[in-house]
């Protein structure tokens, strides 16, 4: 889904935008825009952010970006209709075409649906949204959801880690259990570490690869016939909410490879999963499993389709003192048929543990009225032997005015690990929103 390149809205456009936010905001609070019935919100956001360290194959600008973003909400008798649109002066990437699949270019489609409700007991909400569902805090297991993990590992806000699907999404809710479907006629996938941002492990080459290797993977693109179905049924019984989950689609990044054409490639997917949550002491509890069913290489054998797993986590979280919190979580990926997984390796290339370990600690402070808070999240894998640390300070001048810094830090010590492979890439930023 790519546009022309001569788009009429620029940098300057974006800068005009901001100067506008005054007006926009003055408007809606005299309740000028009320003949519209139409709600409107956005905000403006500029941030930057510079790599610690010196990548080879990357700017050392890791972010440099204006972003001004229009959310344009309609209630009518019958229906909802919501537009949420960033656009975006971008200028990391190497390409500004604009790119509604990846989020690149002038703008960034959000959201753009309609949320009807036929019947007393039935919700349906159709066109572009962001859905999630799952029980992890960033661990993602029955959540087969598009993420934006070029976003996520900049420094922009972490509501971007969640991309857009464009989908069908209807909730029933009989009196015995509520049931989401999400339909999406032509797959969406993540928005991936490709290269063009961000270092990645290359296999091919055996080093880190950037933008002297971007991946360009073959991507399932027909409509109706590259679509994705997930479904959820979920209850509350005795103050615990218990769900199951299925999916049936693709993985969401291309961990495959086509032997003819050396391209990557999304094997196709189902996922079977169930969660817990409630609450346990002072705190809550969350509980969650998945089998991943990888249907391209049921047996294990195919070095070029990635084996099925099993996918588990528990997490606890509560707060130790006022306005200070802390949450714990264990995450597993469990390879199956890992022997034939090993035999298949080609020589020389790095084996993955058959059983990935992950650790994640939250720890969340706020001050000042809780108008500033500090936080910080740490991934550690005792098995690959690297961590991803990602501390975050936000302090909300006014309720118009936020000023955020951050930083997102890798260790590792091998290269080809999975948060070890981001280790020249970690960096820090600053940011400034406007809202209205």
């Amino acid at each position: 889904m790519k546009g022309d390149r001569d788009s009429p809205l620029t940098g300057a456009g974006i800068v005009l935008l901001v100067l506008l936010l005054p007006v926009l905001g003055g408007a809606r609070e005299q309740g000028l825009l009320d003949g519209l019935a139409v709600d409107v919100h956005g905000f403006a956001d500029v941030r930057g952010g510079t790599r610690t360290q010196d990548d080879p194959n990357e700017k050392k600008a890791s972010l440099g970006e204006a972003r001004f973003q229009l959310d344009l909400e309609r209630m009518g008798d019958l229906s909802v209709m919501k537009v949420r649109t960033d656009f975006l002066y971008d200028d990391i990437p190497g390409e500004d075409d604009p790119d509604l699949e990846e989020g690149q270019g002038l703008v960034d489609l959000r959201e753009a649906n309609v949320l009807v409700s036929p019947l007393d007991f039935m919700d349906a909400k159709i066109g572009r949204q962001v859905l999630t569902w799952g029980t992890g805090d960033l661990l993602f297991i029955n959540d087969l959801f598009p993420k934006d993990w070029q976003s996520f590992f900049s420094g922009r806000d972490v509501e971007y880690l969640k991309a857009p699907s464009d989908a069908a999404f209807v909730s029933f809710f009989p009196a015995f259990m509520n049931i989401d479907i999400s339909y999406t006629p032509r797959f969406d996938a993540d928005r991936f570490i490709s290269g063009d941002r961000i270092s990645y492990w290359n296999p091919m080459l055996g080093k880190r690869a950037g933008r002297d290797a971007v991946v360009d993977p073959d991507r399932p693109d027909g409509w109706f016939d590259d679509d994705e179905i997930a479904v959820r049924g979920s209850r509350t019984v005795g103050g615990y909410e218990l769900a199951a989950y299925a999916y049936d689609g693709y993985w969401k990044t291309p961990r495959g490879m086509d032997p003819a054409t050396m391209r990557a490639t999304f094997p196709r997917l189902s996922v079977y999963g169930a969660s817990l949550r409630g609450g346990l002491g002072k705190g809550l509890v969350n509980v969650e499993a998945g089998y991943y069913d990888s249907r391209d290489d049921a047996a294990g054998t195919d070095p070029f389709v990635p084996n099925g797993e099993a996918r588990g986590l528990v997490g606890y979280e509560r707060e130790l003192v006022r306005d200070l919190s802390l949450g714990l979580q264990y995450y597993i990926e469990h390879i199956l048929d890992y022997d034939d997984y090993r035999h298949a390796l080609a020589e020389g290339q790095p084996a993955r543990d058959e059983d990935r370990q992950v650790v994640t600690v939250r720890l969340t402070k706020q001050a000042l009225n809780q108008n500033l808070t500090l936080s910080l999240f740490a991934y550690y894998s005792p098995t690959d032997r690297d961590a991803y640390l990602r501390p975050v300070i936000k302090h909300k001048v006014t309720d118009a005015w936020l000023v955020t810094a951050g930083g997102n830090v890798f260790i590792g010590e091998e290269d080809h690990t999975f948060f070890g492979q981001f280790e020249e890439s970690s960096n820090v930023y600053a940011g400034i929103r406007r809202s209205f």
